[in-house]
């Protein structure tokens, strides 16, 4: 149950340690929907037993194991070569099209959007930046970051 590290017992005793952690855990590179659905937690039957145990035993973060258990939640990236597609949900090697920023004290950070065939339709780069947007549109091919952080879909 569930494909974590930790050794659980029984359906309730998994429940109630991932009840403990998604308060405490530390949310920087991943949407916690994002991180439900595309990490361990979801494998084996460990999305049935989230599904079923999360609204009886913690019910404030009912509405993140629903959005990762239906695909439906905000991916962020991170650092890498990403292929631009319409539904990209649950791949980590796709982003969707759309707007995307990130934010904090930047240095040396490189973004590119590439055609098929690698040529660059634009990038950057921010020796010193606050704040970087950028938009991917559906005909891009690849998104390409370095030393940027992490990208979250602007709402």
């Amino acid at each position: 149950m569930g494909g974590d590290d930790d050794m659980y017992f029984s359906a309730s005793d998994f429940v109630t340690k991932v009840c403990d952690r998604l308060p405490t855990e530390e949310v920087m590179e991943e949407s916690r929907p994002q991180r439900l659905a595309e990490g361990l937690l979801f494998w084996d039957d460990g999305k049935e037993v989230l599904l079923a145990g999360i609204p009886k035993l913690c019910p404030e973060w009912t509405d993140e194991v629903k959005a990762a258990a239906s695909g439906k939640y905000e991916r962020w990236f991170n650092e890498g070569t990403y292929t631009v597609a319409a539904k990209p949900a649950g791949d980590i090697g796709k982003i969707a099209p759309g707007t995307y920023r990130v934010e904090g004290p930047l240095s040396e950070c490189y973004w590119e959007r590439t055609r098929e065939d690698g040529e660059i339709i634009d990038n950057r780069f921010a020796a010193s930046a606050r704040k970087i947007t950028v938009t991917i549109a559906p005909s891009d091919d690849q998104f390409t970051s370095e030393n940027c952080g992490t990208w979250k879909p602007v709402k």
